[in-house]
């Protein structure tokens, strides 16, 4: 069994994002500006945000954080972001979720500029991608494609299943799978004998958002495992992810911890979505 290291494949990215955007006052004049909203104070998504922070600052890019408190109405924070749909001097926008109840995520997600969306969410992004026109991809498909390519994993003729079905995670990595030429599973809990359909798979990969979920009875030997779940077990209260470590890692050949392994790549993903969002624009000039 091999650890699939996503902290080594994103610094390495980020290295070579920061020596492209040093490159940008003398060519443009300024660097990309990525604008986080995040909306109160879930504990998880301070950490996220703080962490995109810090790989802002790695790479160069100017950073805004802005905080609203958890009372904030839809309409207000609707127009917070057609305001910064409006400001030329941001290049990327996101809003973090979750999202207090009383706020819709899919208004949000609709209201971001396209051309501004770095997380790929937008309809129009997410209809890109499957139609093959340009687009915005989601950072975190797009990292672990990357993760199986640093790992020498060529998708092409190879069984992979995907758990999971939503416009972050499974649909769209479902698809960039199929791009690569494998032959793709899409499931979900409710798939009737899940177990034999994941023994199938020479490629897993788990968005379910259900803690340790997946368990060694349900992997063949030599799978590659994508854990992309982030949550706690309820036994000890550590981090774990949608896959049961512990008895998968001794069948895998290789498997992303939990964290450090497709998190860190989301976030460098997210800098490169950023990079190429401020090109765009500069292009268009």
């Amino acid at each position: 069994m091999k650890l699939i290291d996503g902290k080594q494949v994103s610094a390495s990215i980020k290295e070579g994002l920061a020596e492209q955007v040093a490159t940008f006052p003398e060519k443009y004049g300024r660097v990309p500006h990525l604008v986080v909203v995040r909306v109160g104070e879930d504990p998880a998504s301070v950490v996220y945000v703080r962490n995109k922070a810090k790989a802002c600052e790695a790479c160069g890019i100017q950073n805004t954080t802005l905080v609203l408190p958890e009372e904030t109405s839809e309409e207000a924070l609707l127009e917070k972001i057609r305001a910064l749909n409006a400001d030329d001097s941001v290049d990327g926008l996101l809003v973090q979720l979750p999202l207090p109840r009383h706020i819709s995520e899919a208004k949000v997600i609709e209201t971001i500029d396209q051309s501004k969306d770095v997380d790929g969410f937008h309809p129009y992004n997410v209809a890109g991608l499957w139609q093959k026109t340009p687009h915005m991809s989601p950072c975190t498909p797009q990292g672990i494609m990357k993760l199986l390519a640093a790992e020498g994993v060529d998708p092409k003729g190879k069984r992979a299943v995907v758990i999971g079905r939503s416009n972050i995670v499974g649909l769209p990595v479902a698809k960039m799978l199929l791009d690569a030429n494998a032959t793709v599973t899409l499931c979900h809990t409710r798939t009737v004998d899940l177990p034999s359909v994941t023994r199938q798979a020479e490629i897993l990969v788990v968005a379910a958002g259900r803690a340790k979920m997946v368990t060694g009875d349900m992997v063949s030997p030599g799978c590659v495992v994508i854990d992309v779940g982030m949550d706690r077990d309820p036994e000890t209260g550590k981090l774990c992810g949608d896959v049961d470590f512990d008895s998968v890692a001794p069948k895998a050949a290789a498997i992303t911890p939990v964290p450090g392994g497709v998190g860190p790549m989301t976030i460098a993903c997210l800098m490169e979505n950023t990079v190429q969002c401020f090109l765009n624009k500069q292009n268009k000039r």
